[in-house]
């Protein structure tokens, strides 16, 4: 009997079109065509032609094509071309705002969906990522950094031969087998039609006349049918007339439209097109303009209001001039998780960013869009440990190109190095909390590596908690020799200036290296004198209770389950009560862990769910694959070995992304064995191993997903797993613990 074709979701990140995709029918097939004849295709031209427009059209109809139904292969039939092509996704990089080289690949990584907590370069990532996988990556705005995207492209072109390349960019790449194609302006109709449809959306009293029809059609012809001098044309619509529009065009810009000797006459019409929207500007509009321009990516009103504002532009004013700029199509609104936001398209920000230089004010409004960011910050650094956790770490990640920004501006200035350290260190929560480990350790060590002595004692401090914040990223990293060096460091200098909170954050983080090291004993001296010096200094944040949670796990391995879970139950009801989730999902593994030790199965698996679930809000990559392997062991002891072999090979390509698998730990890596062990003994070595490939082959939305659900409930249930003793000659994760085979085995395959 015929099979019904299965549906299948391709991943990817593209984002939704929300003014609609106007012409270019004929430009969408071509380049479908030379995406089936080459591995990179760059679609060139000047800014505001529409290039990001149209690879993000191209981009969407391979993605719809690729997650179209997916016939069984014992269904007969051709499979689509695209649905082979493209069977990994379809996936955005936007590198506009993107000034650092070194930041290129992680933010390729993280347009990916990589997070990767290791010391590995980047680029390796990203090599290994891409090596086994079929997709479409598509680039955009990659002008200001051409050479290096060149040379990351041609890498992983040469190591990856399921990666097709899509880019859209001012010039070409210039590589090997690459298909540049030029886009040009739209023809007249489809110009017509694109500034009729957006004149109607921002003023829906307006139509297409006879009476306008040849007006509208000229401004078409004088702005050489290019999308965006039309969307700004569109903006002005709603206030003048066509022949308004045109009598401007015409007589207060014929300098303009000349350009400069040699320029394409398109790139003289965009000029034109935004050089006259400036000029009809008002004098507040065009002075909001100029300085909205020091803003990197997304930023909001609250930035704009503090950044721009001053005796010339009054606070109360800014709200209303950027619904002013709005109206004309020289800001866009954007929804995002972190609220409303705003967004300047980059020809327009560029030009702002020119007339901003021409005033002589550019520096004073670069440190002054520093300072907000210092300040945001601050307050989200404080605001980590409330019940807004989740709302302050959306918040950073659609600030990132803003803070980026500002830590470049400290490193500017020598004498300033200090503020960078601060800013780093201040980021701690983010980087260790919401797996950007790589990226943190980069502005860590750019910060104390520029530290020349310049910024004086008094800023102390500021270098003392960069110190403790790398040492304690290098240590989730692996990286011992880096770690221990900072914290030394650290520890110190904090005794040679009298920081007692310095000190005791560099001996927690000392303990912390020396729990991920299997030293049980030193780590609970440690952790132990640490919460001492915590509470001598009235310190309390996430930090303080994580040290709680590990001295609680350090005792756990010891055999200690009593005092772990004393310990652990005191964070849980802390978090509960501060509405902290960060910590308390470590919390709930160390419950978990004890509840599993004492045959609690259903107890453990609720507590791991929520893990499961926080983990992945927070994008914790480390807690995240701690608790699912703790869960497969919570599976098989259920009578699940099938489900349990499937999270187990879940679990392997997230260690690849943390790194060292359980820092090479043989405590933390105890359940682990234990359950393969088990399962195996069950299932037998083969389909052991088909259950491990399938989890291998989840993407992480779908291994979270499953975690949650649970398995199916099995028509035979085990019995029982013995668990390993509590006793301290036994600890729970000793590596060398065995299990006694139960008394029956579950049928079927893994749920799901």
């Amino acid at each position: 009997m015929r099979q019904r074709p299965i549906p299948r979701r391709t991943p990817g990140n593209l984002p939704s079109d929300l003014s609609g995709f106007v012409g270019r029918g004929g430009e969408l097939s071509e380049l479908g065509r030379l995406l089936d004849a080459s591995r990179l295709v760059t679609v060139t031209g000047a800014g505001g032609v529409g290039k990001t427009r149209l690879v993000l059209a191209a981009a969407r109809a391979a993605a719809d094509a690729a997650a179209g139904p997916v016939r069984p292969s014992d269904a007969g039939g051709p499979a689509d071309p695209a649905q082979e092509r493209y069977f990994d996704g379809v996936w955005l990089a936007e590198l506009a705002s993107v000034r650092d080289p070194a930041l290129l690949e992680l933010t390729l990584a993280e347009a990916l969906g990589l997070t990767d907590h290791t010391t590995r370069p980047p680029r390796a990532v990203l090599a290994e990522h891409l090596a086994e996988r079929r997709l479409l990556l598509v680039l955009d705005g990659f002008e200001q950094l051409v050479d290096e995207t060149a040379d990351l492209v041609r890498d992983l072109l040469r190591r990856s031969p399921g990666l097709r390349v899509l880019a859209a960019g001012r010039r070409p790449l210039t590589l090997d087998g690459e298909l540049s194609w030029p886009l040009a302006p739209l023809d007249p109709e489809e110009a017509l039609a694109l500034l009729i449809e957006r004149t109607s959306a921002a003023d829906p009293a307006f139509a297409l006349t006879e009476a306008n029809r040849a007006l509208l059609a000229e401004l078409c012809a004088r702005l050489d049918g290019l999308p965006l001098a039309l969307e700004l044309a569109a903006g002005r619509l709603r206030t003048l007339s066509p022949a308004q529009v045109l009598s401007r065009l015409e007589d207060r810009f014929a300098l303009l439209t000349g350009g400069s000797r040699g320029a394409l006459p398109r790139h003289r019409a965009l000029r034109t097109a935004i050089g006259w929207s400036h000029e009809l500007c008002t004098a507040g509009e065009r002075l909001l303009w100029a300085r909205l321009s020091v803003f990197a990516g997304q930023f909001d009103l609250d930035a704009a209001e503090y950044v721009c504002a001053g005796p010339d532009l009054p606070v109360d004013s800014v709200l209303d001039l950027v619904g002013e700029l709005l109206g004309q199509s020289l800001l866009v609104r954007e929804e995002t998780p972190a609220g409303v936001r705003y967004r300047m398209l980059e020809s327009v920000r560029i030009y702002g960013a020119g007339w901003l230089e021409s005033l002589g004010d550019a520096r004073r409004l670069r440190r002054r869009h520093r300072d907000w960011y210092m300040g945001l910050a601050t307050w989200c650094e404080l605001d980590w440990f409330s019940p807004r956790q989740e709302e302050v770490a959306a918040l950073v990640e659609a600030e990132l190109p803003n803070l980026r920004l500002a830590l470049e501006c400290c490193l500017d200035e020598p004498e300033e190095i200090h503020l960078g350290q601060y800013l780093a260190g201040t980021l701690w929560f983010f980087w260790a909390g919401c797996g950007r480990l790589t990226e943190g350790r980069h502005w860590l060590d750019r910060t104390l590596e520029g530290d020349l002595g310049l910024a004086g004692p008094e800023y102390e401090s500021s270098r003392l908690k960069a110190l403790w914040v790398l040492g304690y990223v290098a240590a989730l990293q692996g990286d011992s020799v880096a770690s221990m060096s900072a914290l030394y460091e650290c520890r110190d200098g904090a005794a040679r200036s009298e920081n007692p909170v310095a000190a005791a954050y560099a001996v927690h983080r000392m303990g912390c290296l020396s729990l991920v090291s299997d030293d049980m004993t030193r780590a609970g001296e440690l952790l132990g004198s640490a919460l001492e010096r915590y509470r001598e200094a009235g310190e309390l944040n996430s930090n303080v209770l994580m040290c709680q949670v590990e001295l609680a796990m350090a005792l756990a391995f010891q055999g200690d389950l009593a005092g772990a879970l004393s310990l652990c139950r005191e964070v849980r009801d802390i978090c509960e009560e501060r509405g902290e989730r960060w910590t308390k999902a470590y919390a709930l593994y160390v419950l978990a862990y004890a509840a599993l030790d004492t045959g609690g199965t259903a107890e453990a698996r609720r507590l791991l769910a929520e893990c499961v679930a926080i983990n992945h809000t927070f994008r914790d990559l480390v807690g995240l694959v701690l608790a699912v392997e703790l869960l497969a062991l919570v599976t098989v002891a259920e009578g699940h070995p099938a489900e349990a072999a499937v999270l187990q090979g879940a679990a392997e390509p997230l260690w690849d992304g943390v790194g060292m698998r359980l820092f090479g730990s043989g405590y933390f890596n105890a359940p682990r064995l234990m359950c393969q062990e088990r399962a195996g003994e069950l299932l037998g070595a083969e389909r052991y191993a088909s259950c491990a490939r399938h989890g291998r082959t989840l993407s992480l939305d779908a291994l979270v997903e499953r975690a949650l659900r649970g398995p199916e409930p099995a028509p035979v249930t085990a019995g029982p797993l013995p668990r390993p003793r509590a006793a301290a000659e036994r600890p729970m994760a000793h590596p060398g613990a065995k299990s006694r085979k139960p008394a029956g085995s579950p049928e079927g395959e893994p749920a799901g």
